[in-house]
Protein backbone atom coordinates (compact mmCIF):
# COMPACT_ATOMS: atom_id res chain seq x y z
CA UNK A 1 0.00 0.00 0.00
CA UNK A 2 2.79 2.43 0.71
CA UNK A 3 3.99 2.07 -3.27
CA UNK A 4 1.20 3.84 -4.41
CA UNK A 5 1.84 7.43 -2.86
CA UNK A 6 5.25 7.23 -3.64
CA UNK A 7 4.06 6.52 -7.28
CA UNK A 8 1.55 9.17 -6.74
CA UNK A 9 4.79 11.42 -5.34
CA UNK A 10 6.32 10.48 -8.06
CA UNK A 11 4.37 10.92 -11.03
CA UNK A 12 3.09 14.50 -9.51
CA UNK A 13 6.96 15.58 -9.18
CA UNK A 14 7.44 14.51 -12.75
CA UNK A 15 4.60 16.51 -13.59
CA UNK A 16 6.05 20.07 -12.16
CA UNK A 17 9.10 19.30 -13.65
CA UNK A 18 7.62 19.17 -16.94
CA UNK A 19 5.42 22.39 -16.22
CA UNK A 20 9.22 24.30 -15.11
CA UNK A 21 10.65 22.77 -17.99
CA UNK A 22 8.04 24.53 -20.36
CA UNK A 23 9.91 28.21 -21.96
CA UNK A 24 8.05 30.44 -21.77
CA UNK A 25 5.98 32.61 -24.96
CA UNK A 26 7.76 35.49 -26.40
CA UNK A 27 7.01 38.29 -24.68
CA UNK A 28 5.05 41.07 -26.58
CA UNK A 29 7.66 44.18 -27.52
CA UNK A 30 6.52 47.30 -26.66
CA UNK A 31 7.45 51.15 -26.30
CA UNK A 32 8.40 49.83 -22.96
CA UNK A 33 10.99 47.55 -23.73
CA UNK A 34 14.32 48.85 -22.86
CA UNK A 35 17.74 46.97 -24.38
CA UNK A 36 19.51 45.56 -21.56
CA UNK A 37 22.96 46.82 -23.06
CA UNK A 38 21.98 49.87 -24.39
CA UNK A 39 19.00 51.40 -22.23
CA UNK A 40 17.61 52.80 -25.17
CA UNK A 41 13.96 51.85 -26.52
CA UNK A 42 14.26 48.31 -28.24
CA UNK A 43 11.88 49.55 -31.19
CA UNK A 44 13.51 52.49 -32.08
CA UNK A 45 15.99 50.26 -34.01
CA UNK A 46 15.90 48.63 -37.53
CA UNK A 47 16.24 44.77 -38.32
CA UNK A 48 15.84 42.04 -36.47
CA UNK A 49 15.70 41.59 -31.83
CA UNK A 50 16.38 39.56 -29.05
CA UNK A 51 14.72 38.72 -25.62
CA UNK A 52 15.97 36.17 -23.47
CA UNK A 53 14.11 34.57 -20.88
CA UNK A 54 16.26 33.56 -17.59
CA UNK A 55 14.41 31.62 -14.55
CA UNK A 56 13.18 33.41 -11.48
CA UNK A 57 12.19 36.16 -13.39
CA UNK A 58 9.29 37.26 -15.21
CA UNK A 59 10.04 39.31 -17.58
CA UNK A 60 12.38 38.64 -20.54
CA UNK A 61 16.09 41.06 -20.81
CA UNK A 62 15.54 43.06 -24.27
CA UNK A 63 18.12 43.36 -27.05
CA UNK A 64 18.20 45.95 -30.12
CA UNK A 65 20.02 43.39 -31.93
CA UNK A 66 20.07 39.57 -32.23
CA UNK A 67 23.83 39.95 -32.08
CA UNK A 68 23.35 41.78 -28.72
CA UNK A 69 21.13 38.72 -27.99
CA UNK A 70 23.60 36.18 -28.35
CA UNK A 71 26.30 38.48 -26.73
CA UNK A 72 24.19 37.87 -23.40
CA UNK A 73 24.48 33.86 -23.94
CA UNK A 74 28.23 34.23 -24.15
CA UNK A 75 29.43 36.71 -21.80
CA UNK A 76 30.38 34.87 -18.47
CA UNK A 77 28.34 37.95 -16.42
CA UNK A 78 25.49 37.30 -17.58
CA UNK A 79 22.62 34.72 -16.04
CA UNK A 80 23.23 31.10 -17.71
CA UNK A 81 20.46 30.04 -16.46
CA UNK A 82 18.18 30.47 -19.66
CA UNK A 83 15.09 29.29 -20.09
CA UNK A 84 14.50 30.54 -23.64
CA UNK A 85 15.84 32.80 -26.40
CA UNK A 86 14.06 34.44 -29.15
CA UNK A 87 14.58 36.17 -32.29
CA UNK A 88 12.98 37.58 -35.16
CA UNK A 89 12.03 36.07 -38.19
CA UNK A 90 12.72 37.78 -40.85
CA UNK A 91 11.54 36.12 -43.69
CA UNK A 92 8.43 36.74 -41.50
CA UNK A 93 9.15 40.48 -40.76
CA UNK A 94 6.88 43.17 -41.85
CA UNK A 95 10.21 44.56 -43.00
CA UNK A 96 13.43 45.68 -41.80
CA UNK A 97 12.46 48.57 -40.18
CA UNK A 98 9.83 46.65 -37.90
CA UNK A 99 10.18 43.20 -37.86
CA UNK A 100 6.79 43.38 -36.61
CA UNK A 101 4.89 41.12 -33.44
CA UNK A 102 4.63 37.81 -34.60
CA UNK A 103 8.05 36.83 -36.18
CA UNK A 104 9.34 35.91 -33.07
CA UNK A 105 11.47 32.05 -32.86
CA UNK A 106 13.49 29.88 -31.19
CA UNK A 107 16.96 31.55 -31.43
CA UNK A 108 18.63 28.00 -30.96
CA UNK A 109 16.86 26.66 -33.70
CA UNK A 110 17.16 29.24 -36.43
CA UNK A 111 19.23 30.14 -39.39
CA UNK A 112 21.71 32.49 -39.30
CA UNK A 113 23.00 34.78 -41.86
CA UNK A 114 26.62 36.57 -40.70
CA UNK A 115 28.57 38.92 -42.97
CA UNK A 116 26.07 40.32 -45.03
CA UNK A 117 25.61 43.98 -46.24
CA UNK A 118 22.71 44.57 -43.57
CA UNK A 119 23.74 46.34 -40.23
CA UNK A 120 21.80 45.29 -37.29
CA UNK A 121 19.86 48.13 -34.65
CA UNK A 122 22.80 49.48 -33.20
CA UNK A 123 25.03 49.79 -36.64
CA UNK A 124 26.99 46.99 -36.10
CA UNK A 125 27.23 43.54 -38.30
CA UNK A 126 24.29 41.42 -37.21
CA UNK A 127 23.63 38.27 -37.23
CA UNK A 128 20.02 37.80 -39.13
CA UNK A 129 17.85 34.67 -38.06
CA UNK A 130 15.63 33.07 -40.01
CA UNK A 131 13.33 29.72 -39.31
CA UNK A 132 14.33 28.20 -42.67
CA UNK A 133 17.42 27.79 -44.17
CA UNK A 134 15.77 28.68 -47.81
CA UNK A 135 14.66 31.98 -46.88
CA UNK A 136 18.13 32.28 -45.31
CA UNK A 137 19.96 31.75 -48.93
CA UNK A 138 17.57 33.80 -50.57
CA UNK A 139 18.31 36.50 -47.90
CA UNK A 140 22.34 35.73 -49.28
CA UNK A 141 21.58 36.37 -52.96
CA UNK A 142 20.50 40.07 -52.36
CA UNK A 143 22.85 40.75 -49.18
CA UNK A 144 25.73 38.98 -49.12
CA UNK A 145 26.78 36.79 -46.10
CA UNK A 146 26.82 32.70 -45.37
CA UNK A 147 24.25 30.86 -43.63
CA UNK A 148 25.77 29.32 -40.19
CA UNK A 149 23.61 27.66 -37.01
CA UNK A 150 23.10 29.39 -33.54
CA UNK A 151 26.33 27.23 -33.00
CA UNK A 152 28.45 28.21 -35.35
CA UNK A 153 28.23 31.73 -34.94
CA UNK A 154 31.61 32.54 -34.46
CA UNK A 155 32.46 34.39 -30.81
CA UNK A 156 34.55 36.59 -32.41
CA UNK A 157 31.73 37.59 -34.80
CA UNK A 158 29.70 38.50 -31.88
CA UNK A 159 31.79 40.11 -29.19
CA UNK A 160 33.72 41.84 -31.45
CA UNK A 161 37.41 39.93 -30.70
CA UNK A 162 38.41 40.12 -33.96
CA UNK A 163 37.84 42.59 -37.48
CA UNK A 164 34.08 42.26 -38.45
CA UNK A 165 33.12 39.69 -41.21
CA UNK A 166 30.39 42.24 -42.83
CA UNK A 167 31.50 43.51 -46.04
CA UNK A 168 32.01 47.62 -45.46
CA UNK A 169 31.83 46.93 -41.20
CA UNK A 170 34.55 49.24 -39.61
CA UNK A 171 37.02 46.83 -38.63
CA UNK A 172 37.96 45.74 -34.66
CA UNK A 173 34.21 47.36 -33.68
CA UNK A 174 33.07 45.57 -30.78
CA UNK A 175 29.15 45.43 -30.88
CA UNK A 176 27.93 44.45 -26.99
CA UNK A 177 27.75 46.50 -23.88
CA UNK A 178 30.26 49.39 -25.16
CA UNK A 179 27.72 52.62 -24.42
CA UNK A 180 25.59 51.76 -27.22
Amino acid sequence: MRVLPLLLALALAACGEEQAAAPPPPAELTQEAIGHYDQMVVLDHDGPKGQIFVKGRDKPYWFSSVRDTIAFTLLPEEPKDISAIYVQDIARAQSWRDPGPQSWIEARGAHYVIGSKRMGGMGQPEAVPFSARDAAEAFIRDHGGQVVSFAEIPRDYILGDAPAVAAGAPKGHSGHAQGH
